[in-house]
């Protein structure tokens, strides 16, 4: 069950990143030297936290490190936390710190690839064509376990209204529902449990802070970049993907508008439930669809007043097939 245990290992298809550390100097008998610990206080780069360093000797455990825009806390040994982010333009900003058990850090980062040219869905495969996917390297492996915060939530809905969109959005995972034909064989599954007073540990700059055991979905300010955002924390399992341990979702209400029910008069709103579908894609260990992809509900931006990415594309039930 997701969100009442404690942190792990990510092993996405994304780009490794390693800042290598000092090399050892070739000399008879002399020892490779570790990477320098950082600055006692303030935030952290990867250069500052370079892949190979010992977050056990440098104290670095709950420090915020960041890269290209994109910021984690470091979490205990054994443990990986990633950030997704649903964006406006498709760019994607996808940041992962991995601690193994002996403390060792290590990085992984999403390729921002999405500025290299307008964004033309009519250019891009139909949902049903599309089988392309990308997987995060974590699934949950019993039941993913929610909660709803108890502050506003977007669309100004009520808290019954917000849940009923939210669980629609995770029901479309679960039950891989898609336009294409294809029968459900995905064995994920995920349950609503209450409301609770505990945030999403993420921050205003979309930036994932330390868990605290609850899988919470709720609303507020990330900063101007981000539609919503998706932090996932797991750990290893041998000969498998990581175990998903907890996931926050966030939707950004400060900057962006929502609506469950998209009009002929909509301008700039974002459908809720698509939204919530891309996130919970996220939730269960799908990464995102790249350029070239748009029509897919993984791929990066959900598209203001768009309900297409409520059901899903062939690419994104392939993917959670290979991982349920």
């Amino acid at each position: 069950m997701a969100g009442r245990r404690g942190p792990g290992t990510l092993g996405r298809a994304l780009t490794a990143f390693a800042l290598t550390a000092s090399l050892a100097v070739v000399c008879t008998g002399e020892a490779a030297r570790t990477p320098a610990c950082p600055p006692a206080r303030g935030e952290l780069t990867v250069a500052d936290l370079p892949a190979g360093s010992s977050v056990r000797d440098c104290r670095a455990v709950g420090r915020l490190v960041t890269h290209d825009g994109a910021g984690l806390a470091v979490p205990e040994p054994g443990t990986t936390v990633s950030v997704d982010a649903l964006t406006a333009d498709g760019s994607a900003h996808g940041f992962t710190v991995a601690v193994a058990a002996d403390g060792t850090v290590s990085y992984a980062y999403e390729a921002d690839h999405a500025r290299a040219r307008p964004r033309r869905r009519a250019d891009a495969p139909a949902s049903c064509a599309d089988g392309a996917y990308s997987t995060a390297g974590r699934k949950e492996y019993g039941t993913y376990e929610w909660f709803l915060g108890d502050g506003p939530l977007p669309a100004h809905l009520s808290r019954a209204e917000a849940r009923h969109a939210f669980e629609a959005g995770v029901a479309a995972i679960t039950a891989s529902r898609n336009d294409c034909g294809y029968d459900d064989t995905v064995t994920a599954r995920a349950r609503y449990l209450s409301t609770t007073s505990h945030e999403a540990g993420i921050d205003r700059e979309a930036r994932c802070v330390r868990r605290d055991g609850l899988s919470v979905w709720d609303a507020g300010d990330i900063g101007p970049e981000a539609v919503a955002t998706t932090c996932s924390w797991s750990r290893p399992v041998p000969d498998g993907p990581d175990e998903l341990l907890e996931a926050d979702v966030r939707f950004n209400t400060h900057d962006y508008a929502f609506t469950d029910h998209p009009s002929d008069a909509c301008t700039h709103a974002y459908d809720l439930r698509s939204v919530a579908t891309h996130e919970a894609g996220h939730v269960f260990g799908l990464a995102h669809a790249g350029q070239g992809h748009e029509n897919l509900t993984m791929y990066a931006s959900s598209f203001a007043c768009s309900t297409a990415a409520r059901t899903l594309g062939k690419g994104d039930v392939l993917g959670l097939r290979s991982l349920y």
